[in-house]
């Protein structure tokens, strides 16, 4: 049942973000660290642990498993809006910053796509002899 789902969702978004204020207090920071990133490691933690759980009906895991799929992009989006906001009256430094970190992710695609490419040679050698 997708209403599973909104509880799990309901719960680590609440828990999420205490912890991201008690880390705020903590740093001596009057703002929410990174409550919403605790939430969605929450969110994937707990709907591994519970279809790992066989106790639960399979309509159980589709709610669980759809609000998994929709919870992280809504919240990678609403992070990056907020970042975006901060850099912009944050002022040079920060777009400096955010600017760089674009071109050096950028520029690290190719070596990540070379990376996750299998190696010929090595799937050759793995391949039974026959």
């Amino acid at each position: 049942m997708v209403i599973y789902g909104v509880g799990l969702l309901a719960f680590c978004t609440i828990v999420g973000l205490f912890v991201g204020d008690l880390l705020g207090v903590a740093i001596g920071v009057q703002a929410n660290v990174g409550g919403v990133g605790f939430a969605m490691l929450l969110v994937i933690v707990g709907s591994n642990w519970l279809q790992r759980r066989r106790g639960i009906a399979q309509p159980t895991v589709q709610g669980v498993a759809f609000w998994n799929a929709i919870y992280i992009p809504i919240v990678v989006a609403m992070a990056a809006q907020q970042n975006v906001l901060a850099a912009l009256s944050g002022g040079l430094a920060a777009m400096t910053a955010g600017v760089l970190a674009v071109f050096a992710c950028a520029a690290l695609i190719p070596a990540i796509d070379r990376l996750s490419r299998k190696d010929p040679a090595a799937a050759r050698a793995a391949e039974p002899v026959s």
